[in-house]
């Protein structure tokens, strides 16, 4: 297997709750309510899935490989905007957050702000992940040897085990648990 492929079955997943997303903001705009508990579970999903495992595995393990070879500079501009897209997303996804508990306040104009940052996710994302798998994934590949590629899907490997011990340790934390990080393998 290619390193991309567990990058691209990621996206399939990403892809998935987009229409939901448009549901939410077609109901907001319906009935001007919001279901909290969806927000509440969108924000979980793109803070844990789409930004900390899957944008972190693109940009701690792939473009900081790609970062130490000689792109072209069609490539290197490509990687460049889908970093400053990830920064667009964690930056939606936190005013979101943000509208979700002001929202839950009674602060009823910050369904506005629910409503335009789930539209921001919904525009982004499939352009996003169109880029990555047509215009980006596949021609990165040249860059690197077999062994490099195996040794790239190994540290995704290792950065997903690593990923679930990460996001229950800090559930404890912030519940005011005292935990013991757990020793990294190497």
């Amino acid at each position: 297997m290619k390193p991309i492929g567990p990058l691209m079955w990621e996206h399939r997943l990403i892809e998935q709750i987009v229409p939901l997303m448009k549901k939410e903001i077609d109901h907001i705009g319906k009935d001007n309510l919001s279901n909290i508990h969806f927000i509440g579970i969108a924000v979980d999903f793109f803070r844990t899935y789409a930004d900390r495992t899957h944008h972190g595995k693109e940009e701690d393990i792939l473009f900081r490989e790609l970062s130490k070879k000689k792109l072209s500079s069609r490539h290197r501009k490509i990687m460049e905007e889908l970093v400053t897209e990830h920064g667009v997303a964690r930056k939606a996804v936190k005013t979101l957050m943000d509208a979700r508990e002001r929202y839950m306040k009674g602060e009823v104009y910050a369904l506005d702000t629910i409503r335009k940052s789930l539209g921001e996710l919904v525009t982004l994302y499939p352009e996003h992940i169109r880029k990555e798998d047509k215009d980006f994934f596949f021609p990165v590949l040249a860059y690197f040897s077999e062994e490099e590629q195996a040794a790239m899907l190994e540290a995704f490997k290792e950065f997903d085990r690593a990923m679930i011990h990460e996001k229950y340790e800090n559930l404890i934390s912030d519940l005011g648990g005292k935990v013991r990080k757990r020793p990294v393998r190497k």
